[in-house]
C-alpha cells in the first residue's frame, strides 16, 4: 500500500501540534500523580507533578517534559523526593478504539532515564493492569543508548510472568534527533513503527481477553521516569540532570 493510499483511508480525528506557549492544552491533557506514594509500583525515584512549568511546558513548537534533580515535597504522598518529572495523559479528553497514532519525539539520554510513549485503557473493563492491557509504542532506558522498544502487556503476556511480548530496535541518534513513532491498531493486530519501519506486531489470537484485551478504548500517555526496576538496572548517573523528553506533535487518525 502506498503512503498516499494509506492517507486516503484514514482521517485525522485528534491532534496537538504544540504550536502555542505555556502549559499543555488542558482540554487535551491531564496529569497523573496519584502513584507517587507507591513509587509507581516500580521503585521509581521521581515525583510526578501537575501544572508545574519546571517539569512540563510547551514552547518553541514542542512539548517538553523535564526530569529535574531537586529536593521536592510531594503534596499527594507528603513524602520527599530527589527528582521531579511529569506524566501526561489524555484520559477523559481523548480516547480511541483502533486507529493510527503518530508521535514525533526526541528522547533523553543517560543512565537512569526511562521515557515512554504508551496507551492504557480508559475503563479497564477486565481489571487492573495488566489484565486490561497496555500498548507501549516507545520505551527507552538510558543505559541502552539508541535502543527503543515496542511491547504489549496483557494478563497472559507480561514481564511479571516472563512472558512479555517485546521487540527492540537500534536507532543511531534516538537521543540527538527527532524520530516518528507510530502505532497502527485494528481488531486483528497492532503494529509499531519507527520512521515508517515496522518492527513489532502483536496479533489477536482470538482466545480470551487474557491474550487480547485490546477491544476497548485506550488513551495516550507520555512520561519521563527516573530509575525504576528497568531504568536503574545499570545505576543512575547523578550528573546528567536535567533531562528532557521532547514531543513535536501527536496525531490520531481513524478509518473513514
Amino acid at each position: 500500500m502506498t503512503e498516499t493510499a494509506d492517507l486516503q483511508e484514514y482521517q485525522l480525528v485528534w491532534s496537538d501540534e504544540f504550536d502555542y506557549d505555556g502549559l499543555p492544552d488542558s482540554s487535551k491533557w491531564g496529569y497523573d500523580i496519584e502513584g507517587n506514594k507507591e513509587k509507581w509500583g516500580n521503585q521509581e525515584l521521581q515525583a510526578y507533578t501537575a501544572n508545574r512549568t519546571e517539569n512540563v511546558i510547551v514552547k518553541d513548537g514542542h512539548l517538553t517534559i523535564t526530569a529535574l534533580k531537586e529536593e521536592y515535597l510531594d503534596p499527594v504522598s507528603e513524602e520527599k523526593f530527589e527528582f521531579t518529572s511529569a506524566r501526561l495523559h489524555s484520559k477523559g479528553k481523548g480516547e480511541w478504539q483502533y486507529g493510527k497514532f503518530v508521535i514525533r519525539a526526541k528522547l533523553p539520554s543517560g543512565r537512569g532515564t526511562w521515557p515512554a510513549i504508551w496507551m492504557l485503557p480508559e475503563e479497564s473493563k477486565f481489571g487492573d493492569w495488566p489484565k486490561s492491557g497496555s500498548i507501549n509504542i516507545m520505551e527507552h532506558v538510558g543505559h541502552e543508548k539508541d535502543h527503543i522498544y515496542g511491547s504489549a502487556h496483557t494478563e497472559a503476556y507480561n514481564h511479571s510472568m516472563g512472558s512479555q511480548k517485546m521487540v527492540g530496535i537500534y536507532i543511531a541518534d534516538a537521543e540527538e534527533a527527532f524520530h516518528e513513532y507510530k502505532l497502527e491498531w485494528g481488531p486483528e493486530q497492532y503494529s509499531i513503527y519507527v520512521d515508517n519501519e515496522k518492527y513489532f506486531t502483536f496479533r489477536n489470537e482470538h482466545k480470551t481477553f487474557k491474550e487480547w484485551p485490546f477491544d476497548q478504548k485506550f488513551h495516550l500517555l507520555f512520561n519521563l521516569a527516573v530509575g525504576g526496576m528497568w531504568g536503574a538496572q545499570k545505576g543512575i548517573d547523578k550528573d546528567i540532570w536535567p533531562q528532557h523528553l521532547l514531543i513535536d506533535y501527536v496525531r490520531v487518525y481513524q478509518l473513514k
